[in-house]
C-alpha cells in the first residue's frame, strides 16, 4: 500500500532583511504540535538554542507556563535579527507516521531558487539536521561537499556565492546536550555578524 503523501503545512518564514536561512526537514505529526510555527514540538530544543545563545537564558522563548512556545516573540526576534526559515522538504511520506527524519521520505525538496529570490541579501543557509542537508545539497552543484558538522562551505547558486552551514539537529534524538549544540550554533551567529 502506497503511503499518503504529506504537504508541507506552513509557508517558508522570510523576512525582506534576511541574511540567514535556516532549514529543518519537515514538521512533525500535528498532535506534537505546541504553536503553528516551526520547530513546534516541545520536545525540540532550536528556540531553548536560541534563548541560550541570544539571552543566556534557554526558557527565553518559552511563553510564562513553561509548557508551550511564544510564536510572536520568536517571530518579532527573527525579523528583528534577519533569520529566515523554512524546511528542506515541502512534500515527504512518514514511513512510520513520527517526526524522526531516519524515517521520512522526501518526495518534493523545497523551491529553493523560489525562497533566495525572495531574501535577496541571504548570505547564508544553514540545515539543522542530517536529511535537510542532504535534501539541500541534492539541490546543489554534484561538486558540493557535505560541511563537517559546525562548518560551512562555499557554495555557487542562481550566480550568487552563498555559505552552506551544516548545524547540529536540534531534535532530542540526537545525542549531544544542550549546551554543546548552543556553543555550534553561537559560533554561526557569530560569523553571521547576528550577536
Amino acid at each position: 500500500m502506497m503511503l499518503p503523501v504529506e504537504t508541507h503545512p506552513l509557508q517558508p518564514f522570510l523576512p525582506g532583511n534576511a541574511r540567514l536561512l535556516m532549514l529543518g526537514s519537515f514538521p512533525p505529526p500535528k498532535t506534537k504540535w505546541k504553536m503553528n510555527f516551526y520547530y513546534p514540538n516541545f520536545q525540540n530544543d532550536m528556540w531553548r538554542i536560541f534563548g541560550w545563545a541570544f539571552f543566556n537564558e534557554r526558557d527565553y522563548f518559552l511563553k510564562e507556563n513553561k509548557t508551550s512556545f511564544d510564536k510572536e516573540k520568536i517571530i518579532g526576534f527573527l525579523s528583528l535579527k534577519g533569520i529566515a526559515v523554512s524546511d528542506a522538504a515541502h512534500e515527504v511520506r512518514r514511513l512510520k507516521g513520527n517526526a524522526s527524519d531516519n524515517f521520512l521520505e522526501i518526495v518534493t525538496p523545497l523551491n529553493l531558487e523560489n525562497i533566495l529570490l525572495k531574501i535577496p541579501n541571504c548570505k547564508a543557509i544553514a540545515t539543522t539536521g542530517e536529511k535537510a542537508t542532504e535534501t539541500l545539497r541534492s539541490l546543489f552543484p554534484s561538486t558540493t561537499p557535505i560541511p563537517k558538522i559546525g562548518n560551512s562551505v562555499t557554495v555557487e547558486f542562481l550566480n550568487k556565492k552563498y555559505k552552506f552551514y551544516r548545524m547540529p539537529s536540534s531534535s532530542r534524538a540526537y545525542p549531544r546536550p544542550l549546551f554543546e549544540k548552543t556553543k555550534i550554533y553561537r559560533q554561526l551567529f557569530t560569523e553571521m555578524e547576528l550577536l
